[in-house]
Protein backbone atom coordinates (compact mmCIF):
# COMPACT_ATOMS: atom_id res chain seq x y z
CA UNK A 1 0.00 0.00 0.00
CA UNK A 2 1.14 3.56 -0.73
CA UNK A 3 2.68 5.12 2.39
CA UNK A 4 0.75 8.37 1.87
CA UNK A 5 -2.53 6.49 1.54
CA UNK A 6 -1.74 4.53 4.71
CA UNK A 7 -0.95 7.76 6.56
CA UNK A 8 -4.15 9.38 5.29
CA UNK A 9 -6.25 6.40 6.34
CA UNK A 10 -4.63 6.51 9.78
CA UNK A 11 -5.34 10.24 9.88
CA UNK A 12 -9.01 9.54 9.06
CA UNK A 13 -9.08 7.25 12.08
CA UNK A 14 -7.87 10.12 14.27
CA UNK A 15 -4.10 9.51 14.27
CA UNK A 16 -2.76 13.08 14.49
CA UNK A 17 0.86 11.93 14.18
CA UNK A 18 0.03 10.34 10.80
CA UNK A 19 -1.35 13.67 9.59
CA UNK A 20 1.74 15.48 10.88
CA UNK A 21 3.95 13.04 8.91
CA UNK A 22 1.95 13.74 5.75
CA UNK A 23 2.25 17.46 6.31
CA UNK A 24 6.01 17.33 6.90
CA UNK A 25 6.49 15.15 3.83
CA UNK A 26 4.51 17.37 1.44
CA UNK A 27 4.84 20.84 2.98
CA UNK A 28 7.81 21.98 0.91
CA UNK A 29 6.32 20.88 -2.44
CA UNK A 30 2.97 22.51 -1.63
CA UNK A 31 4.67 25.78 -0.65
CA UNK A 32 6.81 25.70 -3.80
CA UNK A 33 3.82 25.02 -6.05
CA UNK A 34 1.88 27.90 -4.53
CA UNK A 35 4.92 30.18 -4.68
CA UNK A 36 5.44 29.45 -8.36
CA UNK A 37 1.80 30.23 -8.97
CA UNK A 38 1.45 33.46 -7.01
CA UNK A 39 5.06 34.67 -6.74
CA UNK A 40 5.08 35.63 -3.06
CA UNK A 41 6.89 33.37 -0.56
CA UNK A 42 5.17 34.65 2.61
CA UNK A 43 1.75 34.36 1.02
CA UNK A 44 2.63 30.89 -0.28
CA UNK A 45 3.47 29.76 3.25
CA UNK A 46 0.15 31.12 4.55
CA UNK A 47 -1.80 29.46 1.76
CA UNK A 48 0.02 26.17 2.34
CA UNK A 49 -1.30 26.25 5.90
CA UNK A 50 -4.78 26.65 4.44
CA UNK A 51 -4.17 23.66 2.14
CA UNK A 52 -3.24 21.43 5.06
CA UNK A 53 -6.16 22.74 7.10
CA UNK A 54 -8.44 21.74 4.22
CA UNK A 55 -6.75 18.34 4.03
CA UNK A 56 -7.25 17.85 7.77
CA UNK A 57 -10.87 19.01 7.66
CA UNK A 58 -11.59 16.87 4.58
CA UNK A 59 -9.86 13.73 5.84
CA UNK A 60 -13.17 11.91 6.26
CA UNK A 61 -14.04 12.58 2.60
CA UNK A 62 -10.76 11.16 1.29
CA UNK A 63 -11.17 8.06 -0.87
CA UNK A 64 -8.44 5.86 -2.33
CA UNK A 65 -9.49 6.50 -5.96
CA UNK A 66 -6.30 8.34 -6.81
CA UNK A 67 -2.89 8.81 -5.27
CA UNK A 68 -2.84 10.98 -2.18
CA UNK A 69 -0.51 13.45 -3.92
CA UNK A 70 -3.05 13.91 -6.73
CA UNK A 71 -5.75 14.72 -4.18
CA UNK A 72 -3.37 17.09 -2.39
CA UNK A 73 -2.44 18.88 -5.62
CA UNK A 74 -6.12 19.23 -6.49
CA UNK A 75 -6.74 21.01 -3.17
CA UNK A 76 -3.62 23.14 -3.74
CA UNK A 77 -4.69 23.99 -7.30
CA UNK A 78 -8.21 24.96 -6.29
CA UNK A 79 -6.92 27.17 -3.50
CA UNK A 80 -4.45 28.89 -5.86
CA UNK A 81 -7.10 29.45 -8.53
CA UNK A 82 -9.50 30.90 -5.96
CA UNK A 83 -6.77 33.15 -4.55
CA UNK A 84 -5.68 34.46 -7.93
CA UNK A 85 -9.26 35.26 -8.89
CA UNK A 86 -9.35 37.58 -5.91
CA UNK A 87 -6.50 39.60 -7.29
CA UNK A 88 -5.22 40.23 -10.75
CA UNK A 89 -1.48 40.21 -11.44
CA UNK A 90 0.43 42.40 -13.86
CA UNK A 91 0.97 40.77 -17.24
CA UNK A 92 3.97 40.71 -19.54
CA UNK A 93 3.86 40.03 -23.26
CA UNK A 94 5.53 36.81 -24.36
CA UNK A 95 6.71 38.74 -27.44
CA UNK A 96 8.51 41.21 -25.16
CA UNK A 97 10.09 38.28 -23.35
CA UNK A 98 11.31 36.72 -26.62
CA UNK A 99 12.68 40.07 -27.80
CA UNK A 100 14.57 40.55 -24.54
CA UNK A 101 15.99 37.01 -24.72
CA UNK A 102 17.29 37.63 -28.25
CA UNK A 103 18.85 40.91 -27.14
CA UNK A 104 20.72 39.02 -24.41
CA UNK A 105 21.97 36.46 -26.90
CA UNK A 106 23.24 39.18 -29.27
CA UNK A 107 25.24 41.20 -26.77
CA UNK A 108 28.73 40.52 -25.47
CA UNK A 109 28.92 41.37 -21.80
CA UNK A 110 31.18 40.83 -18.84
CA UNK A 111 30.29 37.94 -16.49
CA UNK A 112 28.67 40.13 -13.77
CA UNK A 113 26.49 41.73 -16.44
CA UNK A 114 25.52 38.32 -17.78
CA UNK A 115 24.52 37.20 -14.29
CA UNK A 116 22.40 40.30 -13.85
CA UNK A 117 20.80 39.79 -17.27
CA UNK A 118 20.08 36.12 -16.53
CA UNK A 119 18.40 37.15 -13.27
CA UNK A 120 16.37 39.75 -15.13
CA UNK A 121 15.39 37.19 -17.75
CA UNK A 122 14.39 34.70 -15.05
CA UNK A 123 12.20 37.41 -13.50
CA UNK A 124 10.60 38.03 -16.89
CA UNK A 125 9.93 34.31 -17.31
CA UNK A 126 8.27 34.21 -13.88
CA UNK A 127 6.22 37.25 -14.82
CA UNK A 128 5.21 35.64 -18.13
CA UNK A 129 4.17 32.45 -16.34
CA UNK A 130 2.09 34.54 -13.91
CA UNK A 131 0.43 36.26 -16.88
CA UNK A 132 -0.94 32.96 -18.25
CA UNK A 133 -4.59 32.18 -17.65
CA UNK A 134 -4.91 30.52 -14.24
CA UNK A 135 -5.54 26.96 -15.39
CA UNK A 136 -2.77 27.05 -18.00
CA UNK A 137 -0.38 28.47 -15.42
CA UNK A 138 -1.19 25.74 -12.91
CA UNK A 139 -0.84 23.01 -15.57
CA UNK A 140 2.57 24.40 -16.55
CA UNK A 141 3.72 24.57 -12.91
CA UNK A 142 2.51 21.05 -12.13
CA UNK A 143 4.27 19.66 -15.22
CA UNK A 144 7.53 21.62 -15.38
CA UNK A 145 8.24 22.25 -11.70
CA UNK A 146 6.45 19.43 -9.86
CA UNK A 147 6.99 16.75 -12.51
CA UNK A 148 3.43 15.45 -12.66
CA UNK A 149 2.42 13.39 -15.67
CA UNK A 150 -0.19 14.76 -18.04
CA UNK A 151 -2.65 12.18 -16.73
CA UNK A 152 -2.03 13.29 -13.12
CA UNK A 153 -2.45 16.94 -14.15
CA UNK A 154 -5.73 16.07 -15.84
CA UNK A 155 -6.92 14.38 -12.62
CA UNK A 156 -5.79 17.31 -10.46
CA UNK A 157 -7.44 19.85 -12.72
CA UNK A 158 -10.61 17.80 -13.22
CA UNK A 159 -10.09 17.34 -16.95
CA UNK A 160 -11.49 14.23 -18.59
CA UNK A 161 -8.50 12.21 -19.76
CA UNK A 162 -9.01 9.94 -22.74
CA UNK A 163 -5.61 8.76 -23.85
CA UNK A 164 -7.07 6.10 -26.11
CA UNK A 165 -9.01 8.75 -28.07
CA UNK A 166 -5.86 10.82 -28.52
CA UNK A 167 -3.90 7.80 -29.70
CA UNK A 168 -6.58 6.61 -32.10
CA UNK A 169 -7.02 10.11 -33.53
CA UNK A 170 -3.28 10.39 -34.05
CA UNK A 171 -3.22 6.98 -35.76
CA UNK A 172 -6.05 8.04 -38.10
CA UNK A 173 -4.03 11.07 -39.18
CA UNK A 174 -0.99 8.96 -40.09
Amino acid sequence: MDTDVDLMLRSQAGDVSAFEQLMRKHQRSVINTIYRFIGNRAEAEELAQEVFLKVYNSAQKYKRKAKFSTWLYKITTNLCLNEIRRKRLETVSLDDLAERASELADTRQTPPDITLEKNQLAALVRKAVRSLPEKQRMALILREYDGLSYKEIAEVMGVLWRLSNHVSNAQKQI
